[in-house]
């Protein structure tokens, strides 16, 4: 299941490990992704805190941790193919992997209906 956070980032339980994604709406919204600055096994990530950067076409912006953990892998697919964030936002674009350091954290996320009320409130730009 995925949970969801205010920065739109997405968290998926995936064993003992988590995979970490960008939104469906952020991707659409950034346009082509151009390039991804992927965080290195090893680094540890807090949640609310930037663990990377985005570049579009359109602009650069910071991807913001949804939980924290230590990251175990990044998606080196994105280093050749960044785009596949916008082809594949919730599966073959996973932007990386990480061991959660509190496992029960996604649950203070949003769901997947509570994340579309959410966007439903945000001002149209």
């Amino acid at each position: 299941m995925y949970k969801y956070h205010v920065e739109h980032t997405w968290v998926r339980q995936d064993g003992d490990t988590a995979l970490i994604g960008l939104s469906f709406y952020a991707q659409a919204h950034l346009g082509e992704i151009v390039f991804v600055e992927l965080p290195p096994p090893g680094r540890d990530i807090q949640s609310g805190q930037v663990f990377g950067l985005i570049e579009s076409a359109k602009m650069t912006s910071e991807m913001i941790a949804p939980v924290s953990g230590r990251v175990v892998a990044s998606n080196a697919d994105l280093e050749r193919q960044p785009d596949l964030i916008n082809e594949s936002p919730l599966d073959q674009g996973w932007i990386t992997r990480i061991r959660p350091s509190d496992p029960s954290e996604p649950e203070a996320l949003m769901d997947h209906d509570s994340y579309q009320a959410y966007l439903a409130e945000l001002p149209e730009e």
